[in-house]
C-alpha cells in the first residue's frame, strides 16, 4: 500500500524529511478495524513527533492520526463497525500513523462520520474535537460548578488554530459562556468571529489589559491552545480567583506560582492518554466523536476545515508541515485521496 513516511528526523525543507513509500497492507485482528483512508488531516503534533522520533530500527516511521475513511475490515472481536461502516478519528500516537492508504484504529476511539460531510471536511474534526471537548468539558468542567464571583467566560488563547476554531464553536453552542478568542491578523479575527467568538482580543497586545477592556469582568475559565509560556504572567493576571485553567501545548518550563494567590487549578490536556494507557473509559472517545457527529449533522457545529491541499503524498505533506511550522496556519490543513 502506499504511504508517506521517513527514517530520520530532518528539517521539512529537506525532501527526505518525508518521502513516499511502499508497505505491506494490515490484516485487522482483536477489536482493530482496518481503515481505507480517504482523507486526513495534519495537526501541529506530526511536525513535533517528525523533528524528534526515531522509527523502530529498520522501520519506516509514519505520522498522521486524524482520518475519515471506510472499514474495510473488522477484527474477531469487533462488534461497534462492520466492513463498508464510514468512520473518522484520532488513532493513538503508540501506532502507525494514518499517512496510508491503509490504516488500523482501535474501534472504541472511532466515531461514525458526520453523513453531511465529504471526507475532507470529516477528516478535519477528530483530534482538535476530542481535545477541546476534554478540555472544556473534562478538565475544565465548564457546565460542571460554577466559579462565585467570576465573570461566566471563557478565554480561548489561539482562536484560530485547530483546536481553537473548534472550542469555540463548543463553548459558543453548547454553553451560556461568554466566549472570548485571541487573533491577532485581520483574517483570524475574522474566523474566530465567524466561528462564533463573542470578542476577539488581540494576543500579540499584552492580554490583560485586552480582557479588561472589554468590561465584563475577571474570566472564570481560560484554555490556553498555543504559546502558553508567553502568555503564562498575562493569564495569571487576569483569571479569576478561584478560576480553571487549562492547557495542551507544551512549554519548556511551567512556573505556575502565580496561580497560588488566586487558588486557580491548572489541568493539562493530552487527547492521547485514553488510547495510550488503555483507561477503563477508552470508549468515551468514540461516543464523544459520534457526538460530535451528530452535532455536525444537526447543524450546531460545522467542520474548520480552512485548506485542501490536494493528494495524499510526501510533497503535499511537506507543504502542510511547513505552513504548521510557520505559525500562519488558522483551522484544519485536509489531504484527500492517494
Amino acid at each position: 500500500m502506499r504511504a508517506v513516511g521517513y527514517k530520520l528526523p530532518r528539517p521539512i525543507q529537506d525532501d527526505a524529511a518525508l518521502v513516499d513509500i511502499d508497505l505491506p497492507r494490515p490484516v485487522a485482528s482483536g477489536r482493530d478495524l482496518l481503515v481505507e483512508v480517504k482523507a486526513i488531516s495534519v495537526n501541529p503534533v506530526d511536525t513535533k513527533v517528525r523533528a524528534a522520533a526515531l522509527p523502530e530500527e529498520g522501520d519506516w516511521k509514519v505520522l498522521g492520526w486524524d482520518a475519515a475513511g471506510i472499514v474495510a475490515e473488522a477484527g474477531p472481536q469487533a462488534s461497534l463497525f462492520k466492513a463498508g461502516d464510514e468512520v473518522f478519528y484520532a488513532g493513538a500516537i503508540t501506532r502507525p500513523g494514518t499517512n496510508a492508504e491503509f490504516h488500523l484504529v482501535d474501534e472504541r476511539i472511532a466515531g461514525r462520520k458526520p453523513k453531511t460531510l465529504g471526507w475532507a471536511e470529516a477528516a478535519a474534526l477528530p483530534l482538535t474535537s476530542i481535545t477541546a471537548w476534554e478540555a472544556l468539558f473534562d478538565r475544565l468542567d465548564v457546565k460542571g460548578r460554577a466559579v462565585a464571583g467570576a465573570a461566566q467566560s471563557v478565554l480561548i488563547v489561539g482562536g484560530a488554530g485547530g483546536v481553537g476554531s473548534i472550542a469555540i464553536q463548543l463553548a459558543r453552542r453548547l454553553t451560556g459562556l461568554t466566549v472570548i478568542a485571541t487573533a491577532s491578523r485581520p483574517e483570524t479575527k475574522a474566523w474566530t468571529t465567524a466561528l462564533g467568538a463573542h470578542h476577539v482580543v488581540d494576543h500579540s497586545k499584552p492580554l490583560a489589559l485586552e480582557v479588561a477592556a472589554l468590561g465584563i469582568g475577571a474570566p472564570a475559565f481560560v484554555f490556553s491552545t498555543t504559546n502558553t509560556d508567553r502568555h503564562l504572567a498575562e493569564i495569571a493576571a487576569l483569571i479569576a480567583p478561584q478560576g480553571r485553567f487549562a492547557l495542551i501545548d507544551d512549554p519548556a518550563t511551567l512556573d505556575i506560582n502565580p496561580f497560588k494567590r488566586k487558588s486557580v487549578s491548572v489541568h493539562w490536556e493530552f487527547m492521547f492518554t485514553r488510547s495510550m494507557f488503555g483507561t477503563a473509559d477508552i470508549a468515551q472517545q468514540g461516543h464523544l466523536l459520534n457526538e460530535v457527529s451528530r452535532l455536525v449533522d444537526e447543524g450546531t457545529l460545522r467542520t474548520t476545515l480552512a485548506e485542501n491541499f490536494g493528494a495524499i503524498n510526501a510533497a503535499n505533506l511537506r507543504r502542510a508541515h511547513a505552513l504548521i511550522e510557520s505559525g500562519g496556519a488558522r483551522g484544519k490543513i485536509v489531504l484527500e485521496g492517494f
